[in-house]
């Protein structure tokens, strides 16, 4: 099969993007696992599906690295929306793209006729402990202790259409993420598995961020992984609600804000690499 594909990021969270608006990729978990492979593939943190959708402008559909299908991810639905436009398949500079965890509004921001940046309605986060889903007797798993790896870690969940596990900390650079991460990943608590966030608090409008992605490992950013992080602030006590936060990851900056009734907008880039040809033996 020959696979004709986009390698696009949003703060160096790289995914490859494949056109499927007329026809659809077969096998598409395979495919993610192959062309994800940053040795023997193009290298990236996963698979994304650019689709028609009979309710809303386009459809995106993601797979994580190890060919999992997510939800919902906040970094590659703004690069969905610079391709789409950039490319001529709409003139609009707001759209409604389809995700798995619901239809979500992108506000397109032009540099030079191109999408620059781009600003997405991430819907309503939830603290449900059911909606996440985390086992646990409480409503909410807000705060809560929990031994991984020899240590004690309060950790506060959140959904964004996906699972979180946000845990606050005094130093993100010196967490030993490759060994504490798959240990959250995999926890016996989140049956669905969970991406986890490590927040350093710099001030009420600054989080410093590490994510450690389900079926991805460290990535360098993560857009729904920052929204929770903002969340998990303003639940916990950190932000305040209503005010634009600034979120800094390992590929850059997203500007988060989460509003009183928990809706959460996020801002940030999105990049073009290059488009490629791929054999692929399925």
């Amino acid at each position: 099969m020959k696979l004709h594909f986009s390698k696009m990021h949003g703060l160096g969270n790289d995914y490859i993007y494949v056109n499927c608006l007329e026809h659809k990729l077969k096998h598409p978990e395979e495919v993610a696992r192959i062309v994800s492979d940053r040795h023997f593939g193009v290298g990236s943190d996963g698979l994304i599906l650019i689709c028609p959708s009979d309710r809303a402008d386009f459809e995106m559909r993601m797979f994580n690295a190890d060919g999992s299908e997510g939800k919902m991810c906040g970094n590659a639905i703004r690069c969905v929306g610079k391709y789409v436009y950039d490319r001529g398949f709409t003139d609009r500079k707001t759209l409604q793209i389809d995700t798995r965890s619901g239809v979500k509004t992108l506000e397109l921001t032009l540099e030079d006729g191109k999408v620059s940046t781009v600003r997405v309605d991430m819907g309503r986060a939830s603290l449900r402990a059911r909606d996440i889903p985390v086992e646990t007797d409480y409503d909410d798993f807000v705060s809560q202790p929990m031994l991984v790896h020899g240590e004690v870690f309060l950790v506060t969940c959140v959904s964004m259409g996906n699972p979180h596990a946000v845990i606050f900390c005094d130093d993100v650079e010196d967490l030993p993420l490759e060994d504490i991460g798959p240990l959250f990943e995999n926890h016996e608590k989140f049956p669905d598995r969970i991406n986890t966030e490590f927040i350093e608090l710099v001030d009420r409008q600054t989080l410093k961020m590490r994510v450690w992605e389900r079926g991805s490992g460290e990535t360098f950013a993560c857009g729904t992984g920052a929204c929770a992080a903002v969340v998990a602030a303003v639940v916990n006590g950190h932000c305040d609600a209503g005010d634009e936060v600034t979120v800094r990851l390992r590929g850059g900056e997203l500007k988060i804000t989460c509003r009183e009734d928990f809706t959460v907008l996020m801002e940030g880039p999105a990049a073009h690499v290059f488009d490629g040809v791929m054999e692929i033996d399925l």
